[in-house]
C-alpha cells in the first residue's frame, strides 16, 4: 500500500476511529473482556521556540494492555507490565500532523492523581530540511517521541489529564532537528 505522507494522519484517525466502533461488549463485559483499555482525545498547543508550529493539534489515542497481569502491582512489577498505545495527531496552521506509538507506564500518587510516561516513535508529514522559515525542519520522517502526563480520575471511568510530548530524531539523522514540542488537555475513558 503506497500512504504518501500528507495523508498518514487521517489514515490514523480513520482506524482509530473504525477500531472504536468495531468494539462492541457483550452484556456485562468486563474491562479485562475489552480489547481496548482506553480511549483518549485531547488538544494541544505548540511550546516550542524555534519550531514555529501555530495553530492547535486535536489527537486522538487507544491504549490496549495485553501485559497486564489484572491484579494490583508493586511499582516494580508495573515496569514489566506497560500498556500499548496507537494514536494521531492533525496539525492545524502549519502545524505538523503525527501518527505515534509505544509504550505506557502510569503510577498513582493518590486514589484520583497520577502520572504517565510514555516512549515510542511517530512518523509524520512535515518538512526534513527545506520549505518555509516559519515550519520545522525535522531531518527524517521517524523520529522519538516521549510524553509526560499528570492525570485526574473523576470517576471510575473518565479521566482528565494535562499532557505535555516531544519528538525529534535525537541528532541521529543527517539534516535538522528543530524537534516538535507540544503541551495540552486530554479526556480519557477507560473500559
Amino acid at each position: 500500500m503506497n500512504v504518501q505522507p500528507s495523508r498518514l494522519p487521517a489514515t490514523g484517525l480513520a482506524l482509530l476511529s473504525a477500531a472504536l466502533f468495531l468494539w462492541q461488549p457483550a452484556g456485562q463485559a468486563h474491562a479485562a473482556d475489552s480489547v481496548f483499555d482506553e480511549l483518549r482525545f485531547g488538544v494541544s498547543g505548540s511550546v516550542s521556540d524555534n519550531s514555529g508550529e501555530t495553530g492547535v493539534f486535536p489527537s486522538a489515542t487507544i491504549f490496549f494492555d495485553p501485559l497486564s497481569s489484572g491484579e494490583p502491582a508493586s511499582w516494580q512489577q508495573s515496569l514489566l507490565e506497560p500498556r500499548i498505545y496507537l494514536g494521531a495527531s492533525v496539525g492545524t496552521g502549519n502545524g505538523v500532523d503525527q501518527v505515534y506509538g509505544g509504550f505506557s507506564w502510569s503510577a498513582d500518587l493518590t486514589d484520583r492523581l497520577f502520572v504517565e510516561l510514555g516512549l515510542g516513535g511517530t512518523v509524520h508529514n512535515g518538512n526534513l530540511d527545506s520549505g518555509p522559515a516559519d515550519e520545522p525542519k525535522l531531518g527524517c520522517r521517524f523520529l522519538f517521541r516521549e510524553q509526560v502526563a499528570l492525570g485526574y480520575r473523576v470517576s471510575d471511568n473518565w479521566q482528565l489529564l494535562a499532557t505535555a510530548d516531544h519528538a525529534s530524531h535525537a541528532n541521529l539523522c543527517d539534516g535538522p532537528n528543530d524537534g516538535l514540542s507540544r503541551a495540552g488537555l486530554s479526556l480519557g475513558y477507560k473500559f
